[in-house]
């Protein structure tokens, strides 16, 4: 279920789909089913004289001009031992009170923040013997209230009347035969989990609204309910932008899988708990990365090694493993393991199931250490070959039990293991029960060649901890504002250092050359290899990416423009102690050609460096990519002059042709951009 809102609903599932959170329909509470049904459940209520009418008294804001929705409400929580200056208008947030609008001290509209007034306004209630709650409110978006008095026709239903039967009409946009799942109570069991804040409107408010239609509803079966996750030193909070959100944690680059491997760790079942980025940190670090991964990693490694120091990959036979002793208490182990699993797992207690699945990740590692398998393999192969196909049982056991919580890993383990991406993770066999778990040599057939055993975990660093720490300290508003001004920062210090003086023309060494002898590359069929008359007492040897777009026998005696203040590079053998420069149309086939002296541009009559640094460009490519106005307005209007007086020319773009590094043979240009 998510928000009416188009942009907020691409940017949820955005994030449940980076989380592997996978829905039959992503749906919204907007739709024209959730109307639909909505009227009609209410349309029964009223038949039934389950309805009541009253007037109750709402805040009211003069300058918004309308009556204001709880979540619209901000003031002081009423309870002597909170006072929360910023409780919503439906409840605490800090102390998890429930509240009327009307109960808040100093209550503020979060629109304009102007003080509302009380007014007496007409709701509709639903009476059933231990609940009275109001079904609408007086409020601009919503599903419209189905009643014929006058004063209804701008109402729409109260939010917690509305949300939860959008369960039931988001069903209906996945299926036609909605009502098999929401009207057959003898074949569907309705598992719920939520945040302990959404009991009362789940446990009462929602089968209260079902019950009284007098349908065959299905209703409630098991509830879930978490208590609160707090963030470092206080609460998450949505509203106020304080904490680490979905979206915070995809562009922490850390792996969906650790994500819910902590959260899931760390749910808070029985208490609030408490995220922390050191906790954070030892979850991934001390149990995935050194326990599940490390046991993995182990097995699947070994079993990789060519043969003589491993099985070649392939998985060996394991003759007589129920009678090996270490094997056999092993087997045990497990078996009473997954009893326990299956059992958390059928009563929601997902925390204790994840629990025991990395148990029996812990019983892999100490069974890999006790049979010093390395030992093993050379002085008793067949207890080696029992050890290595017990253990990689094992992993196909963890990937099946960990799918439910962190199913990337499962894929890659799956991928790991070489079987069918498409098979189904199962621990039962075709009768149904676990006796696979309790013989796990027997998961995995002898002969089957495994993949490509790699890493399934990385370590977060005390820097890294420290850095998404400060990152995310303070509210989103502030942490955007702190994020503007570190880029702002960046910039000027990046502009600081580079100076227009720095990355002025004139410290390019570009001569007019005179070709007096060419050759093609012994090796690269794209390089020439000439040598260039620059002015010197010998000639440069130079190489150039010419071949396919100019004839050799053009190349010989040509005059060309050449960067002479390269920093020399051998390039398939030969080195090269410049570069050519030719002028680019689209074909590529002009070069530049003059007299033989230094090329100048006016307004640049510096002196070239002796030699340009390769790490310190003459025009910053960070600086041309971030400012390239400013490099634009540096180099208005420049003509090329050839000292030699065969005239100007002007290019809107010089290309320097030159072949890259030795192992590519490939040709590049790089382009200088002048206007």
């Amino acid at each position: 279920m998510c928000t009416p809102s188009d942009k907020d609903h691409a940017i949820h599932r955005d994030v449940y789909n980076w989380f592997d959170i996978s829905f039959d329909e992503f749906g919204r509470t907007s739709s024209p089913q959730q109307t639909e049904v909505c009227q009609a459940i209410f349309k029964k209520l009223m038949e039934n004289n389950w309805l009541s009418e009253n007037t109750m008294q709402q805040l009211y804001c003069k300058t918004c001009k309308r009556f204001l929705a709880d979540r619209l409400v901000e003031g002081t929580c009423p309870r002597r031992t909170c006072n929360y200056d910023s409780a919503r208008g439906d409840q605490c947030e800090k102390c998890g009170n429930l509240l009327n609008p009307t109960e808040l001290q100093d209550p503020k509209c979060k629109v304009c923040r102007n003080t509302p007034e009380i007014r007496d306004t007409d709701h509709l209630f639903l009476e059933l013997p231990l609940l009275k709650d109001k079904l609408e409110e007086d409020l601009k978006w919503g599903v419209p209230v189905p009643h014929e008095k006058y004063n209804y026709k701008d109402k729409v239903f109260y939010v917690w009347f509305d949300a939860p039967i959008g369960y039931v009409s988001i069903t209906s946009c996945y299926s036609s035969d909605w009502e098999k799942w929401w009207k057959n109570p003898e074949n569907v069991e309705l598992y719920q989990f939520m945040g302990k804040d959404n009991v009362p409107f789940h446990t009462v408010m929602f089968p209260s609204t079902l019950l009284g239609t007098d349908e065959n509803w299905t209703l409630m079966k098991t509830i879930s309910v978490t208590e609160y996750l707090n963030y470092e030193a206080g609460k998450f909070s949505k509203s106020k932008g304080i904490g680490d959100f979905g979206n915070d944690a995809k562009d922490t680059k850390i792996p969906s899988e650790v994500w819910r491997y902590y959260l899931l760790t760390n749910r808070p079942e029985v208490s609030d708990t408490l995220f922390t980025w050191k906790d954070l940190q030892a979850k991934l670090n001390s149990e995935l990365l050194a326990n599940l991964g490390n046991f993995i990693n182990r097995v699947l490694s070994f079993i990789a090694k060519p043969s003589g120091l491993g099985y070649g990959s392939i998985i060996p036979d394991a003759a007589n493993a129920e009678s090996h002793s270490l094997t056999k208490v092993l087997a045990e182990k497990v078996g009473k393991h997954v009893e326990q699993f299956v059992e958390a797992m059928e009563k929601v207690k997902l925390k204790q199931g994840l629990k025991v699945a990395m148990t029996i990740s812990s019983e892999g590692n100490c069974y890999l250490q006790d049979s010093q398998f390395w030992k093993l393999y050379k002085e008793d192969p067949a207890s080696c070959a029992i050890v290595m196909r017990t253990s990689v049982g094992l992993v196909y056991l963890l990937a099946s039990l960990l799918e439910p919580f962190i199913p990337s890993f499962s894929v890659e383990v799956v991928k790991q293991l070489n079987l069918p991406s498409e098979l189904p993770l199962s621990l039962r066999d075709e009768n149904g029960d676990i006796n696979r778990a309790r013989r796990p040599w027997e998961i995995i057939p002898s002969g089957h060649k495994i993949g490509i055993p790699e890493p399934l975990f990385k370590e977060l660093k005390d820097e890294e901890v420290e850095f998404f720490r400060e990152k995310f300290a303070g509210n989103q508003a502030d942490r955007k504002v702190k994020a503007d001004e570190a880029d702002a920062k960046k910039m000027a210090d990046e502009l600081q250092r580079t100076r227009l003086s720095e990355i002025s023309i004139s410290r390019l060494d570009i001569r007019v050359g005179l070709i007096t002898k060419v050759w093609k590359h012994p090796v690269s069929d794209s390089l020439y290899v000439e040598e260039i008359d620059v002015g010197e007492a010998t000639p440069r040897t130079v190489l150039s990416g010419l071949v396919k777009f100019i004839p050799l026998e053009e190349m010989q005696n040509r005059k060309v423009c050449v960067l002479c203040n390269l920093k020399p590079r051998t390039i398939l053998e030969i080195k090269s102690h410049a570069m050519v420069l030719a002028a680019s149309n689209e074909g590529h086939t002009k070069l530049c050609f003059g007299g033989g002296e230094r090329v100048t541009f006016p307004g640049f009559e510096g002196v070239p460096d002796d030699v340009l640094n390769p790490k310190k460009k003459p025009i910053s490519r960070n600086f041309r990519n971030k400012e390239p106005a400013a490099l634009e307005l540096e180099f208005v209007s420049i003509n090329l002059s050839f000292i030699s007086g065969s005239g100007n020319f002007s290019y809107k773009e010089l290309t320097s042709n030159f072949a890259t590094r030795s192992w590519q043979r490939s040709e590049f240009r790089t382009r200088i951009h002048i206007k």
